[in-house]
């Protein structure tokens, strides 16, 4: 639910933090800001070109793989820690 204060124009910006896990390299640029409308897709699809690979997975927290609708807004109000969404990425299963 928005704050009246808020205004479209306004989105509040997440910052991501891209963990590498497992066998996956690690990125240059692990941190980056995403309007918190975007879906958590973006992310995904981001990974996939950084990584060059069609198969990425994805988890918040090193515990759970979020639906690829979800907003990053809505991730991060429920799973974010110290200001960031923390997002471990891998190129095998890492975790169940």
């Amino acid at each position: 639910m928005a704050s009246a204060a808020e205004s479209p124009s306004s989105v509040r910006k997440v910052i991501v933090q891209l963990r590498a896990t497992a066998d996956a390299p690690i990125l240059k640029q692990n941190k980056f800001k995403i309007p918190g409308t975007d879906k958590f897709a973006k992310v995904i699809d981001f990974l996939r070109r950084q990584l060059h690979r069609e198969t990425v997975f994805v988890y918040i927290n090193s515990a759970f793989s979020p639906n690829p609708d979800e907003l990053v807004i809505d991730l991060f109000n429920n799973f974010g820690v110290d200001g960031k969404l923390l997002v471990n990425y891998a190129c095998s299963m890492a975790w169940g």
